[in-house]
């Protein structure tokens, strides 16, 4: 038996479209049992094999729409802020969701609704069937949560998302041209000076979440550090604690910068190695034995250490 609800009258109260304008069938036959073709189901008949429980209506089991109703209202309420979902669901899953709930509770359901973009694999829909599935605990066996949080947060959250291991590599270099504007400023736990750069970051926030347009703001902000960095320290070190400060709205930049670039994938060559091969490089370069000091190098980069001569000394990090 159906309990029905006109999805119509709620799709036409919310000026999505008419009922002309919907097609019944179009993706899915039509069920017989429907009185009107525009009915969803909010409880289905068992079938044999199914499981099924016992209600007024004879044994049968929700219908799919029902479920996210009934979690949402029992874990957030009858009316709540975000609520969030594939592109795929906004319709008829969501259509539905809210015309079911607002019709039971009486009450507004959700302010804002967030759906987001496919994640592609190499330019194909992440799916199991293409076997090219993967969870969350496969990526962090690989690249730091942070550079997955960061790689996810250079696409809109309504564009498709394409992973690759290049695109994570691109927001591994990313992370680290942040940190390292942040390398070396102690004062970078100060107030900061936030001005146009806060409005600017802002802006983007406020423009539907645009968060690569975010980031943008972030990069230009160390450019700017590292432009400060040897004619005015005490103005970088403002600077630092503004990124640092917008960098952790978006989750980011919570490590120290030291840690962040001298951590990478903890394979090769240990920290206690790499200094030691850092101290035979500076005591060739001041015999000026050149040669000695760029094999040094060289060895250290095709092991993924990348050396930086600073005013303060030799820096290293990990790609």
């Amino acid at each position: 038996m159906f309990l029905r609800l006109r999805l119509c009258f709620f799709l036409a109260l919310r000026r999505l479209c008419t009922r002309e304008e919907l097609r019944a069938g179009a993706r899915v036959e039509v069920s017989e049992a429907k009185r009107d073709p525009l009915d969803f189901v909010l409880w289905k008949r068992a079938k044999p094999g199914e499981p099924a429980w016992d209600s007024p209506w004879g044994p049968g089991r929700p219908g799919w729409h029902i479920e996210c109703s009934a979690m949402s209202t029992a874990c957030l309420g009858a009316h709540f802020d975000i609520h969030g979902g594939g592109a795929d669901l906004q319709f008829p899953h969501h259509e539905n969701e809210i015309a079911q709930s607002e019709a039971a509770t009486g009450q507004p359901f959700v302010n804002y609704w967030v759906h987001v973009g496919f994640v592609r694999v190499d330019q194909e829909k992440m799916s199991k069937s293409l076997g090219n599935f993967f969870t969350i605990r496969d990526l962090l066996a690989r690249y730091p949560g942070e550079v997955i949080r960061f790689f996810i947060l250079t696409s809109h959250y309504r564009s498709p998302l394409d992973f690759s291991r290049q695109s994570l590599e691109q927001a591994r270099a990313g992370l680290t041209r942040l940190y390292t504007a942040l390398r070396g400023l102690p004062g970078a736990e100060t107030d900061g000076e936030d001005g146009i750069w806060r409005q600017r970051f802002e802006a983007a926030m406020d423009d539907d979440l645009n968060t690569p347009e975010a980031l943008a703001v972030l990069f230009d902000l160390a450019k700017e550090i590292n432009r400060h960095r040897e004619e005015d320290a005490a103005q970088a070190a403002r600077l630092a604690a503004t990124l640092k400060k917008l960098g952790n709205v978006l989750g980011l930049l919570g490590q120290d910068p030291e840690s962040f670039l001298k951590g990478g994938e903890r394979t090769g060559l240990s920290d206690e190695i790499i200094e030691r091969l850092i101290e035979e490089r500076n005591q060739a370069r001041q015999r000026r034995d050149w040669a000695k000091a760029d094999r040094i190098r060289d060895e250290l980069k095709a092991q993924g250490i990348v050396l930086e001569d600073t005013p303060q000394g030799t820096l290293w990090r990990r790609v």
